[in-house]
């Protein structure tokens, strides 16, 4: 269970990781990338941060290309937040839950199997 503090400094970096991300797309043309969940350990030097990366078919060379820069985004968050005194290790996960969703819609979609009858068995 995440403490009030680790709560509110997730939700102040998902904002300023989502402008520098805003940013970062733009410069590969076409793909939008948003922050849906950062945990941050109890001791306040490690975050883990799912991003849901669309169009799909580019999630796993936009994922490999953020990890390439994590540097240079964690530069560009400790420049937007001034009030911690260490800016956690950033560790990026994707997130599939969309994938996940549109699969069981798909799934919900296609014609259902015909109930099998007493006699059959």
């Amino acid at each position: 269970m995440e403490s009030k503090r680790q709560e509110k400094i997730a939700r102040m970096l998902q904002k300023e990781l989502g402008e520098i991300f805003m940013l970062y797309a733009k410069k590969l043309h076409g793909t939008l990338i948003s922050v849906t969940r950062v945990k941050v350990s109890p001791d306040l030097s490690v975050t883990h941060i799912s991003l849901s990366i669309f169009p799909g078919d580019k999630t796993s060379e936009v994922l490999e290309q953020v990890k390439q820069d994590t540097k240079s985004i964690r530069f560009d968050l400790g420049k937007r937040v001034s009030n911690l005194r260490i800016i956690p290790e950033l560790n990026f996960h994707l997130d599939d839950s969309l994938d996940y969703l549109e699969n069981i819609d798909r799934l919900l979609k296609s014609d259902p199997p015909s109930p099998v009858s007493e006699e059959e068995n």
